[in-house]
């Protein structure tokens, strides 16, 4: 019996929820979010009507041919180095209500700094426009872990919590005297709001403190406005040496549908069509999300199809600039370009319920190769092994055509044996 390969990949998935799904390494997968990503994303791009549309239009086109492929993506987040799941800052209030941020993550265009300053934002209750992230200085924040393993966000946004969390509680007694300064009776700590931005009397829904005016107050009755925060991420272990533990902190998961369109006589490739749907966990920032997803995955992209790396006899590389390296370009970019978040998904013991969206979605465009590979099968009878190298450039796929053609040819009956002249 033949399966497409979205069939195959479906019965390989962890199962749903209710059963225990437990990694190679030991790690129990606590909230297993990959059936319902692929069930879903299957039903609402309709990939079995698209499947079928595709079969019959490459019955039309020997000699173009399309593809479609569905894969899924789990990516733990964390350092697989214990140690280096930490991170540390400082925030220091002003008189006039602004914030000065620093944290231990290097903003390279990824987003950070802005995550930083929604974070202490929220925290605090500050407008955003009142707080400065400054550069990243080992004199304001030591012993720095790399900006890397997709976890700048979850480390050092848990330390700026933690700093934003001391100063609350040291700002909270001050609120609770100014309200009750202002409007003659105290009002309890626990009734009043944390976001200072919001600083309600329970009972008078109309009149308000300000921020600005329990930080000055702070600093009339001498009360620090400066802290350190530190967050370690609890709960990981990992044995290096027995390949046991526990080294990830949860797991990010999301899938592709990719088509695209291969022509035969050169190998060349268009991406058609690719719809994402992805857990980002409750989104600090809808714009940073879809950005780092579509970059991503058009990274990955190039990754997979054109970044080739060729070096001489004797060892020189020849690929070492952008006349030699291929990588993406906005001609590359599919024609249609669909990035969907996964709703109700909030992650338990992380900021703010967020997750990482750094290096996971460049697996997701493991789906474009086996797109490819499913259009290049339609070359031939598309009952024999595909093999295709990767990156699957243009040449690595005109000769993986090629084989597919070969292979799909009638054999010749043998001749049938002369007889002997005599």
């Amino acid at each position: 019996m033949r399966l497409t390969p979205e069939v195959v990949r479906e019965r390989n998935l962890y199962r749903g929820k209710g059963e225990t799904n437990t990694t190679h390494y030991g790690q129990e997968i606590e909230d297993n979010r990959i059936q319902a990503i692929w069930h879903e994303l299957k039903q609402s791009t309709g990939l079995a009507a698209r499947r079928q549309a595709i079969v019959e239009w490459n019955a039309g086109n020997p000699h173009c041919k399309r593809g479609i492929a569905l894969t899924p993506v789990k990516f733990g987040i964390s350092f697989t180095v214990t140690h280096l799941n930490q991170a540390g800052a400082l925030v220091l209030i002003y008189q006039d209500g602004t914030i000065q941020l620093n944290h231990g993550g290097t903003e390279m265009g990824q987003g950070l700094n802005t995550n930083m300053a929604m974070i202490a934002a929220k925290e605090l209750g500050a407008k955003l426009a009142d707080i400065r992230v400054m550069p990243t200085s080992t004199d304001k924040v030591p012993n720095t872990s790399a900006t890397a393993a997709s976890a700048g966000t979850d480390l050092n946004g848990g330390a700026v919590r933690n700093a934003c969390e001391i100063l609350r509680e040291r700002l909270l007694p001050v609120a609770q005297a100014l309200l009750g300064e202002k409007f003659r009776d105290a009002v309890p700590l626990d009734r009043i709001c944390s976001r200072m931005a919001k600083c309600f009397p329970p009972d008078r829904r109309n009149q308000k403190i300000t921020f600005v005016e329990v930080v000055r107050k702070a600093y009339f009755t001498r009360v620090s406005l400066s802290a350190t925060g530190y967050y370690a991420t609890p709960g990981i272990h990992w044995d290096r040496v027995a390949g046991r533990g526990k080294p990830f902190h949860y797991f990010s998961n999301g899938a592709a549908l990719t088509e695209v369109e291969v022509d035969g006589f050169t190998g060349m490739t268009q991406v058609t069509a690719v719809n994402i749907l992805h857990d980002v966990g409750d989104s600090l920032n809808e714009a940073i999300n879809r950005g780092q997803i579509e970059g991503g995955f058009i990274q990955g992209m190039g990754w997979l199809t054109m970044e080739e790396l060729k070096w001489n006899d004797q060892g020189v590389l020849l690929t070492h600039s952008p006349d030699t390296y291929k990588i993406p370009s906005i001609g590359d970019t599919p024609r249609e370009f669909n990035v969907v978040f996964m709703k109700n998904a909030t992650q338990k013991n992380v900021i703010h319920g967020s997750k990482a969206v750094g290096e996971p979605p460049l697996m997701l465009a493991i789906s474009v190769r086996e797109a490819i590979r499913d259009a290049v099968a339609a070359f031939g009878s598309g009952e024999s092994e595909v093999p295709l190298a990767s990156p699957a450039t243009c040449e690595a796929i005109w000769l993986a055509i090629q084989k597919q053609k070969s292979s799909s040819l009638p054999v010749a009956a043998p001749a049938e044996a002369l007889p002997l002249a005599k």
